[in-house]
C-alpha cells in the first residue's frame, strides 16, 4: 500500500521534526506525504521559511506530496496564476481540489501533462459531479481521491457514510484515501485526532487502520502531527485490500506457528459457522509436515483452528469461528483473534484475503 504521513510547516512541529518523521516515514515504507497550506492558526513566516526544505527532503525519498489548493494557498505560495507546472517545481506533485475549482477546470487539470495529479475530496464528491465528469472526458488516469478529517469531536463520519461515498468512486476506478488519527501527539490547535471516521477518534492508529482497509480504502494517512515510532512502523508494513487480524498464538508448534504467518483467501462458497481458508491444505502438504492433536478447546466467536490428522483429509484445514463451537478432538485451536478485533471478521466475504499479527 502507497499509505502516508501528514506534514503541517508552521504549526506544532519543528523544522527538525518534520524532517525526522519524513525519514523514519520512508524507511518505514510509507510514500505519500499530506500536507495542508491554509490551516487559520498556521505561523505563515515558519511555513514559508521552512516549506521548500521539506519539499526537498520528499524529493530526496521520492515521495507524493499532496497538498490542499485554495485561492488563499495559490497566495500564501506566491504564485500569481494557477499552473500545474508552477506546483511541480516546488515540489508538490499531488493538488486536492477543495474549494473555489468549477467542473471544467477539473476535467481540464486532470488533462495536464506536467504529470501532476489531481485529488478529488471523497467526503463531499456527489454522484452528479462524478457523472459529470464522465460525461466531460475527465482523465481518470491522473485522478484519486481522499476522504476529509475532522479536529472537532462528534463531526467524523459514520462507517456508512465512508463506504457509500468509496464505493461511488471505486466504480469509476478512482483509488480513495483515508485518515486515522495518531494516538501520541495531537496535530493542534484542538488536539482531539484528526480521523476521517467519528468512532476511529481514540482508537489505536493501527487498528484503525486495518479497519479502513477492511473497508475497502486503498491508502491510509496518519493524520495528526508528530506519530509515534510504533504507529510508523506498524502501518507502514499494513499489506492492501486484505483484513488484517490481531490474534494472541496458544501453542509453541513451529508447524501450526508456520502455517498461521500465510495470507489466505476465504472460500467462495461461505460456511454458516466459520470463515474458510482455501489453501491451508494445500500449504501443508506443500510443507510436507503433519499436524498432531494439541488444544483441542471449545471455539468460541475468533478462535482460529486447525484440523489436526485425526480428521484424515482435512487436515490442515484452517478456519476463524464465527459462531461458537463445542471442543472436538480432531480440531485444535492454536490461536485466537484478539476481542477487541471480532468485529472485523464481518468483513472477510467469500474472496476476500486475510492475514493475522501476532503479538509478541
Amino acid at each position: 500500500m502507497e499509505n502516508g504521513i501528514s506534514i503541517y510547516p508552521g504549526l506544532d512541529n519543528t523544522l527538525e521534526e518534520n524532517l525526522a518523521l519524513i525519514d523514519k516515514a520512508a524507511a518505514c515504507g510509507f510514500r505519500r506525504i499530506f500536507t495542508s497550506l491554509h490551516i487559520p492558526e498556521t505561523n505563515v513566516a515558519a511555513l514559508k521559511r521552512e516549506l521548500s526544505e521539506l519539499l526537498r527532503a520528499a524529493r530526496h525519498h521520492d515521495m507524493e506530496v499532496i497538498s490542499d489548493i485554495s485561492p488563499a494557498t495559490m497566495k500564501l505560495l506566491g504564485i500569481d496564476e494557477f499552473s500545474p507546472q508552477a506546483f511541480r517545481m516546488l515540489g508538490i506533485t499531488t493538488l486536492r481540489l477543495d474549494y473555489g475549482f468549477g467542473l471544467e477546470e477539473i476535467v481540464r487539470l486532470s488533462r495536464n501533462k506536467q504529470g501532476i495529479r489531481i485529488q478529488l475530496n471523497a467526503s463531499t464528491i456527489t454522484g452528479k459531479l462524478l457523472s459529470a465528469l464522465v460525461e466531460l472526458d475527465a482523465n481518470f488516469h491522473q485522478i484519486d481521491a481522499l476522504h476529509n478529517f475532522y479536529p472537532r469531536c462528534g463531526t467524523g463520519i459514520s462507517e456508512e457514510f465512508l463506504v457509500r461515498k468509496t464505493m461511488m468512486l471505486h466504480k469509476l476506478g478512482i483509488r480513495t484515501g483515508a485518515f486515522v488519527p495518531s494516538q501520541h501527539r495531537r496535530r493542534g490547535p484542538l488536539h482531539d485526532g484528526l480521523p476521517t471516521m467519528e468512532e476511529h477518534r481514540d482508537e489505536p492508529a493501527e487498528l484503525a487502520a486495518r479497519h479502513l482497509i477492511a473497508l475497502g480504502i486503498d491508502s491510509v494517512f496518519i493524520a495528526d502531527s508528530l506519530p509515534a515510532d510504533a504507529e510508523l512502523e506498524t502501518i507502514g508494513s499494513l499489506a492492501g485490500n486484505q483484513v488484517t487480524l490481531r490474534a494472541k498464538l496458544l501453542t509453541q508448534n513451529p508447524v501450526q506457528r508456520e502455517l498461521l504467518t500465510h495470507t489466505f483467501t476465504a472460500r467462495p462458497d461461505e460456511a454458516r459457522d466459520a470463515i474458510r481458508a482455501e489453501e491451508s491444505r494445500a500449504l501443508l502438504k506443500k510443507m510436507g509436515e503433519s499436524i498432531e492433536p494439541e488444544n483441542t478447546l471449545v471455539r468460541p466467536i475468533g478462535a482460529i483452528t486447525i484440523d489436526n490428522k485425526s480428521y484424515q483429509r482435512y487436515m490442515g484445514e484452517l478456519q476463524v469461528i464465527r459462531h461458537p463451537q463445542n471442543a472436538d478432538a480432531r480440531i485444535n485451536v492454536p490461536a485466537m483473534v484478539e476481542e477487541s478485533e471480532v468485529n472485523l471478521l464481518q468483513y472477510i466475504t467469500p474472496g476476500r484475503k486475510f492475514s493475522f499479527r501476532f503479538n509478541p
